[in-house]
């Protein structure tokens, strides 16, 4: 924190430079001393972090001084220092606003500097909540937090607006990877909800026996080991958004105590009576198609119409084109940031390869392939050779798009050639194929003279 400035109004040279010179004892103060009114008054452009003020100036009286400083700035704490010992005066001063009152005698010095102190704490607080709050509002701008240019995210970006200005329900699908929780956390977060929790539950990760004591809490003894009360996630939510992810995997009997909640907008604890409204906005998520599942029998129909509310549908990373590129300098970025390392590069043909990828895990594995890149690169650029694509086998690395056959083949072959270092035999050996067919395409490919 860089040092408090204070200012200190005294018309007694001799009082005014002991406080001045006592205060400075601490490096982290820097001390403005002023005999006046007028001086303070004239000065506030430096603003000041704390002023302490002398009830009896020459010029202006103490409450009228103070009330002219919180016209200019009233969030500037201020301590009146006085030689009256009248509480009534205390009082008033204390009520128009000012920090604290410190009456003149051996104790000042001691007790103006603890009142710093403690103004001071306050300050650093009020100083970290703003910062948190910058903090939060970069983080989840979803410009910011969800990369790409292409039309398929241009989409998303249009219904995060929308959602963004209301309280409607939010159903957001898409494969695993793409991004669910974050889209949900871009809209709670520009929202007028933003400054109230939200609360994600995970259906795939809750026991099905503890996810009706999760949801909407218990009371003490409400069941075997239910030694305190517990307050569930709707409660938690309360003026914020619950985020439902997977909510596919939620439990037919579970399904429709939640439809019964959703429409009562309360909660009962288990082993309670007692019915708890709440308001919280819903956002559900699932990789599965929930009207087919409600075709299959595994979900309510009555709990989808409730909960579908405004859809908003991710598109696969290997159906966005150029965005690849913008999020793995994104991930490299970020990645070479945490780890303290110089700026790394994507080579051409390392772009190539990642274009070329169909990306089953879409933008969780991106950012698994390119930290480990960062990693195996020389810490300047990352080469195609650096990107390591372990989540499906070798050739979906080729079904990313439309070919032939023969130009599929071609592709495998010249994929094992490079990785056997043109070694035919070996090559051949691993494809089941005869070396006369890797010479022809070798050939082939060679510019005729």
């Amino acid at each position: 924190m860089s040092p408090l400035k204070i200012f200190l109004i005294e018309d007694d040279p001799f009082f005014g430079e002991a406080l001045k010179y006592f205060l400075k004892q601490n490096p982290d103060f820097d001390i403005y001393l002023f005999k006046s009114g007028k001086e303070c008054l004239s000065n506030l452009y430096k603003k000041p972090d704390i002023i302490c003020l002398d009830f009896g100036l020459p010029d202006i009286t103490g409450d009228k001084l103070l009330k002219k400083i919180q016209e200019t700035n009233d969030k500037i704490p201020v301590i009146i220092i006085s030689g009256q010992e009248n509480i009534e005066v205390a009082v008033d001063f204390l009520k128009s606003g000012a920090k604290d009152y410190i009456v003149k005698n051996e104790h000042t010095k001691d007790i103006l500097w603890n009142s710093i102190g403690k103004i001071r704490e306050n300050l650093v607080l009020v100083n970290e909540v703003e910062d948190l709050k910058e903090q939060l509002e970069q983080k989840f701008s979803f410009e910011n937090t969800i990369i790409g240019q292409s039309e398929s995210i241009k989409s998303v970006f249009n219904k995060i607006n929308k959602s963004i200005n209301t309280n409607i329900n939010v159903s957001i699908t898409g494969e695993t990877g793409t991004g669910k929780e974050v889209v949900a956390k871009a809209i709670h977060y520009n929202s007028e909800r933003k400054n109230k929790p939200f609360i994600a539950i995970n259906m795939a990760a809750i026991p099905k026996e503890l996810m009706e004591s999760d949801f909407f809490g218990h009371e003490t003894g409400a069941f075997t080991g239910a030694n305190s009360r517990n307050i569930g996630k709707f409660e938690q939510a309360n003026g914020g958004t619950i985020f439902l992810d997977e909510i596919a995997e939620l439990d037919l009997n579970l399904q429709s105590k939640l439809l019964r909640v959703l429409q009562e907008r309360e909660v009962v604890r288990l082993g309670g009576n007692t019915k708890i409204k709440f308001d919280a906005r819903l956002i559900i998520a699932t990789h599965k198609d929930l009207a087919q599942e409600v075709k299959k029998g595994n979900f309510r129909e009555d709990l989808y119409y409730r909960i579908i509310g405004l859809p908003i549908e991710l598109p696969p990373l290997r159906e966005r084109g150029n965005d690849t590129l913008l999020l793995a300098k994104y991930f490299i970025d970020l990645f070479t940031k945490d780890n303290k390392m110089k700026t790394i590069t994507l080579s051409k043909e390392a772009k190539d390869k990642l274009l070329k990828y169909s990306f089953p895990g879409n933008i969780r594995e991106l950012k698994s392939v390119i930290d480990l890149a960062c990693v195996m690169s020389d810490g300047k650029e990352i080469l195609a050779d650096d990107l390591t694509f372990t989540s499906i086998n070798t050739t979906d690395f080729f079904l990313s798009e439309e070919k032939t056959l023969k130009e599929y083949t071609a592709e495998i072959i010249i994929h094992y050639l490079k990785k056997n270092n043109n070694d035919v035999l070996k090559t051949a050996k691993k494809l089941d194929i005869g070396k006369s067919t890797i010479y022809n395409l070798i050939q082939s490919l060679t510019p005729q003279k």
